[in-house]
């Protein structure tokens, strides 16, 4: 099950498609959907989680916690809000679009996939950019 959880006054519109595009984004890597946890907060209280759990001291735009098992998909994926809205401004892409790559983007971590070194990172930004491409084509 996909639930979205909010600790900011920022709220989703369209539930029900960010949910379908989740699932078919996940079905395209031959997984199964288990349970997923998208929690959307500040850029201070994923600061606090970076500092407490990876001990990092600087702000990201998402956090991972896998409990992937086999090829059923679960998490948390912690979203700062306050870097996706600076982000889709610095890079001049809307905050939907950023949103998207940051939702696969966690989603892509829950599958295995890495963004340590040049190679992995372009291996994600292009499998981020296929899976933002499938939010809008209907099923």
């Amino acid at each position: 099950m996909i639930e979205f959880n909010f600790k900011t006054e920022f709220q989703l519109n369209n539930i029900s498609k960010l949910k379908d595009w989740l699932s078919r984004v996940i079905s395209s890597e031959k997984y199964e959907q288990g349970d997923i946890d998208f929690i959307f907060c500040s850029d201070e209280e994923l600061l606090k989680i970076n500092q407490e759990y990876l001990n990092h001291d600087t702000y990201t735009d998402i956090i991972t916690f896998d409990y992937t098992s086999n090829k059923v998909i679960s998490g948390d994926v912690f979203i700062s809000i306050d870097r996706v809205r600076e982000n889709s401004n610095t890079f001049k892409t809307g905050f939907l679009n950023e949103l998207l790559r940051v939702m696969s983007h966690g989603v892509l971590h829950l599958m295995g996939y890495k963004d340590k070194d040049e190679d992995d990172v372009k291996v994600m930004r292009a499998k981020e950019e296929e899976k933002i491409k499938m939010f809008h084509v209907e099923p």
